[in-house]
């Protein structure tokens, strides 16, 4: 739209759309953008390119037309009436390949949760054909019920069951993040923008084979491994679902729960492509949906980004960001796919998560064996000095082992 801030390039954003309907296997024959000048309340179009466009579709047998912006109900029946075949928005795409992606009951639960949410906002007017009153005897609306009051009925009866069904999925995620808690390893989420490179640095980290591949949304559902820091740390390791611009506000609501390992975390590894001619625009787009799920304004100090894809910079750019990332701070260059930089990405997280723990000093009794064996399997121990019948220890411990410390009798804090 000409006149409107958007610091995105026309071009990219057209690539980005092109993958997006490539994800699902759609076979793109044409791709263009077009400028506007002013919205046409009817079709988003002026009638010149939408005739213009019409002629494309007929010569090339087009089955569907994707608009990369949203759409009115209004404005996406008026072009499927003068273009003859089906017509998609960028929102009604992404939950297409959401809806394509989902694995697990959880991401089914909340794709058709998203989408449900979606398609009841859309029933009004446009779905004039559907405004008759019902005949019949009305058994479940009663006489007078209108179809369209019957379908948002019947939408409306869904999505409250899917909530309830998501609640007990929420409540099982609850349990397991509770039982994790119990075991003391730090929680590390990779958050990043769609193909950025998450699932390939996830597997490089954890040598694992998690579905990763050019190709966006690759992964939908949470998947997470134990890792080994050089510290001989343990932490846990997840993976999440990509950002995009204008992500759908139905998909963010519908994944809150998903997305609540992200809140949890207590460290979060941005990924990011800076390859991509949009890297900056993309970090904008993933800081934002962060805002949105609000982890409030520290999240940054407890983040680290991991500057994805260096093997597709030039050499002298490549050696730049490696040299640069050597300097302390919040950054590591890295190359999920080569392995370049993830030794530094795994000291910085090392470091980072060390940091969070508190640093304490206590005395042990040496005749108290299994206290002196729990702080060495749960702390880091930082230096001891043995006397004749105790111990002084400076250790790092996290909140939760910091608890069970001081519940165990003959342990004593030091100020």
């Amino acid at each position: 739209m000409k006149g409107t801030p958007d610091s995105r390039d026309p071009e990219a954003r057209l690539d980005e759309a092109v993958g997006l309907a490539q994800a699902i296997a759609l076979e793109v024959v044409a791709a263009e953008y077009v400028p506007l000048s002013k919205y046409r309340p009817s079709t988003l179009l002026g009638q010149g390119t939408v005739e213009r466009l019409k002629g494309v579709i007929e010569e090339d047998e087009i089955v569907l037309a994707i608009i990369d912006a949203t759409l009115s109900p209004i404005q996406q029946r008026n072009l499927e009436k003068a273009w003859d075949c089906k017509v998609i928005d960028r929102t009604g795409l992404i939950l297409d390949i959401f809806g394509a992606r989902a694995r697990t009951r959880e991401g089914s639960l909340q794709v058709e949760l998203a989408a449900l949410s979606y398609q009841k906002s859309r029933l009004v007017r446009s779905w004039t054909h559907l405004e008759r009153q019902r005949g019949g005897f009305g058994f479940l609306g009663g006489p007078g019920e209108t179809q369209i009051e019957t379908d948002r009925r019947l939408i409306g009866e869904r999505i409250a069951r899917l909530k309830k069904e998501l609640e007990e999925v929420k409540r099982t995620r609850d349990l397991h993040r509770k039982a994790r808690k119990r075991v003391p390893y730090p929680i590390v989420a990779l958050v990043g923008y769609t193909n950025a490179g998450k699932s390939t640095l996830f597997n490089r980290l954890t040598k694992s084979d998690v579905f990763a591949q050019d190709l966006l949304f690759a992964t939908l559902d949470p998947t997470m491994r134990g890792l080994q820091l050089p510290s001989g740390r343990k932490v846990i390791l997840s993976d999440t679902v990509g950002f995009v611009s204008d992500l759908p506000h139905e998909l963010v609501a519908a994944f809150r729960a998903t997305l609540e390992e992200v809140r949890e975390a207590d460290l979060i590894i941005h990924v990011r492509d800076v390859a991509h001619p949009e890297s900056e625009s993309q970090k904008s787009d993933v800081e934002k949906v962060l805002k949105e799920l609000e982890l409030g304004d520290a999240y940054e100090q407890r983040m680290i980004e991991a500057l994805n894809k260096i093997d597709l910079l030039e050499d002298s750019e490549r050696e730049g960001a490696l040299a640069a990332s050597e300097r302390p701070g919040m950054k590591a260059a890295v190359s999920a796919l080569t392995g370049d930089g993830c030794g530094l990405l795994l000291e910085r997280i090392d470091s980072m998560i060390s940091m969070a723990m508190n640093q304490i000093s206590v005395t042990i009794p040496l005749s108290d064996g299994a206290s002196m064996a729990w702080v060495y399997e749960h702390g880091e121990v930082l230096e001891r000095q043995d006397g004749d019948d105790k111990a002084i220890l400076k250790l790092r411990l996290d909140e939760a082992n910091l608890s069970r410390l001081k519940s165990r009798l003959g342990v004593t804090f030091d100020d």
